[in-house]
């Protein structure tokens, strides 16, 4: 449980992060709560050379308006002040919500919302949250910044579109403005453990029809992944057809097995679990 040695950079600036990636390429990984990597580290699963801290780059955190009227979600803000944050609560309570699921007291207040973006893990519950949103990620490099869509950030397993030498500085999101409902069910094995399967349902309502039905899945595949036949089945269509919809959530899914669960039940789970979220959502 001790990780192999290595340089520590303490960044003072993204200018001075993106620049020690440059250094060092690929030898080199971003330090933001520590809550992923340190771990990793520690069983030996990790091992980079140099280790860039980003702990004192103040302009990393907060939560602004944009002028195209979304949220702008610095990405060394905590996940504690993301769930407290007035702005957030209003515009985009589904995201203070979610992140109210992410592990325990203590990492809450230690972890980031952009470091567990860029983890990429598909069993954490933001990724999955981001991705039902329609939400993307500005990252910024040495040729300046780019916004990067959820459904085009995660790749495969641990691997997202994020390049060796680029900083997530933003996390955005939209205003859910107009009857939004939501909910997000999570099974676990124990308390405060990943999810071995969770369902985000996010509804919007309009004359007592579905209007827009969205649904994240977090741990049914390498990456997270948009229930779109549900979504399909429920747009333009009443309350009464969450029930049939959420038997198809399982569908273009590749869930995992391992010790916790099988394909098969992660996939019962899914169906579940979805229309759990979706009959709360939906009020």
């Amino acid at each position: 449980m001790i990780p192999a040695s290595f340089e520590y950079v303490r960044a003072n600036s993204i200018e001075e992060a993106i620049g020690a990636l440059q250094e060092h390429g690929d030898e080199a990984k971003l330090l933001a709560g520590g809550h992923s990597l340190l771990p990793l580290m520690k069983l030996r699963l990790a091992a980079p050379e140099v280790i860039v801290d980003l702990g004192r780059v103040d302009a990393l955190r907060g939560v602004c308006e944009t002028d195209d009227g979304r949220l702008a979600i610095g990405a060394m803000t905590s996940h504690q002040d993301v769930i407290d944050d007035d702005l957030v609560r209003q515009h985009c309570g589904v995201l203070a919500d979610v992140t109210a699921h992410v592990g325990d007291a203590q990492v809450r207040h230690r972890g980031t919302i952009g470091g567990a973006l860029a983890h990429g893990d598909a069993a954490s519950d933001l990724p999955a949250a981001l991705l039902a949103l329609d939400g993307s990620v500005i990252a910024q490099g040495p040729n300046g910044r780019r916004e990067i869509p959820a459904s085009e950030l995660f790749v495969d397993y641990l691997t997202t579109a994020l390049n060796d030498d680029e900083v997530v500085v933003e996390v955005r999101v939209p205003k859910l403005d107009g009857d939004w409902g939501w909910r997000y069910e999570k099974f676990s094995r124990v308390a405060q453990a990943w999810a071995i399967v969770g369902a985000l349902g996010i509804v919007k309502r309009s004359n007592g029809s579905i209007e827009d039905a969205r649904v994240g899945l977090t741990n049914m595949g390498t990456v997270p992944v948009r229930a779109a036949a549900v979504e399909q089945a429920l747009n333009g269509n009443g309350t009464d057809a969450i029930a049939d919809a959420a038997q198809q959530a399982a569908e273009g899914t590749d869930a995992p097995g391992d010790l916790n669960a099988t394909p098969e039940f992660r996939q019962h789970l899914a169906r579940v679990l979805t229309r759990r979220a979706l009959e709360a959502a939906a009020g």
